[in-house]
């Protein structure tokens, strides 16, 4: 055991080594006092969004990006509150010619597939950007796009997503968790193995989507919009899908409100990692899971006097010194430093929380947006 110990840690050390080594490689992007360029086409699902929209529809209407070089489309998925009135309400003018509601095409397992492909079908311009309907939206984000693209040769950009900033324990919690996802994100690209991204903030070209035969392929898992795409562009155009490092760009969401919740939206989250081709991306999750495992086998082992404690507060030290320097690059550049302060509860609780869920995915299905979907 005490090998085994040694071989899983020595990885992981290395693995986690290389995500802080690559976030560094990823430079800060800056903005320039530049014409805009490119034209969106900002793509927005939504299923009972009612508590969350106000928020977002503020943030569309303060974009400083000019209205004639950007669409919203909103994708109504069947919802039964009042959202389409509050959407219809906000932009009832005829200065808001760029704003549309589009009905969900269903036609697959996956209903958020479907809403994105059935506003792509509709999208007037070459640039799609995927968001939620429980985000805010940066007053430069389209800017921080539209200078990206015009400095580099690319067809995807991959942005970033972090919560809002609240003060309970459980929100905290998962603002950790988020830092640790970004980290892990932007530390893959820098070491040029993209193998993560979030659908908060997601662009490719639309001409992209369609050669790649958008989500054909993965439509019998109900997630994974963002992730089974990158991986499409990763094999197809390895060299022109980028992260868009630069504060004016990050996207905020909105934590989950309870432990259920989160438990439901991390089952969901984990049920489509055995769907991955990523090889990468697979193992990273596996050295990951063993390394949790590993903390709580030792746990167990010391209490039946089979291993001298000392092993897992080595363990334990290399552990918490890793993650905390990741979390911390992230927290960093994400403005959220004041979030650490509940890093060493946070660490012990995700020993266990990843656990769980990692073997609740194997056997539980999970609700999203009011709908029941199985293993």
């Amino acid at each position: 055991m005490i090998l085994t110990s040694l071989v899983i840690t020595i990885i992981y050390l290395f693995l986690i080594g290389q995500f802080i080594l690559g976030f560094g490689k990823i430079s800060l992007f800056r903005l320039e006092a530049k014409p805009a360029q490119t034209k969106f086409s900002i793509i927005i699902p939504f299923r009972d969004e009612a508590e969350y929209l106000p928020a977002l529809l503020k943030s569309i209407e303060a974009l400083n990006y000019p209205k004639q070089y950007f669409e919203i489309i909103f994708v109504d998925d069947d919802s039964q509150d009042n959202s389409l009135e509050l959407i219809a309400r906000h932009f009832d003018d005829d200065t808001q010619s760029n704003i549309k509601v589009i009905p969900n095409h269903r036609l697959t397992k996956s209903p958020k597939k479907d809403a994105i492909t059935s506003a792509i079908k509709k999208a007037k311009h070459e640039w799609i950007i995927t968001t939620d309907a429980d985000c805010e939206l940066p007053k430069y984000w389209l800017d921080s796009f539209d200078q990206y693209i015009q400095k580099n040769n690319v067809v995807s950009i991959a942005a970033p997503v972090t919560y809002k900033e609240e003060q309970s324990f459980l929100e905290q919690f998962q603002i950790l968790d988020i830092l640790s996802l970004q980290g892990a994100t932007i530390g893959g690209f820098g070491i040029n193995k993209p193998f993560l991204c979030n659908g908060a903030n997601f662009a490719y070209k639309k001409s992209i989507f369609e050669k790649l035969n958008g989500f054909k392929g993965n439509t019998t898992i109900a997630s994974g919009d963002d992730i089974f795409l990158l991986e499409k562009i990763v094999k197809a155009h390895p060299k022109q899908l980028h992260y868009l490092k630069c504060q004016h760009a990050i996207v905020k969401t909105k934590s989950q409100p309870t432990w259920n919740a989160l438990f439901s939206q991390r089952v969901r989250w984990s049920a489509k990692t055995s769907q991955y081709n990523n090889w990468f991306g697979k193992v990273t999750g596996l050295v990951v899971l063993l390394m949790n495992l590993l903390v709580i086998i030792n746990l167990i082992l010391i209490c039946f006097g089979v291993i001298n404690i000392k092993i897992l507060f080595y363990i334990l030290v290399i552990k918490f010194s890793i993650d905390f320097l990741l979390i911390y690059k992230s927290a960093v550049f994400f403005n959220q430093k004041h979030i650490l302060k509940s890093y060493a509860l946070g660490f012990i609780l995700y020993l266990f929380f990843s656990v769980y869920i990692a073997i609740a995915s194997l056997f539980l299905g999970y609700t999203w947006k009011g709908r029941s979907f199985k293993k």
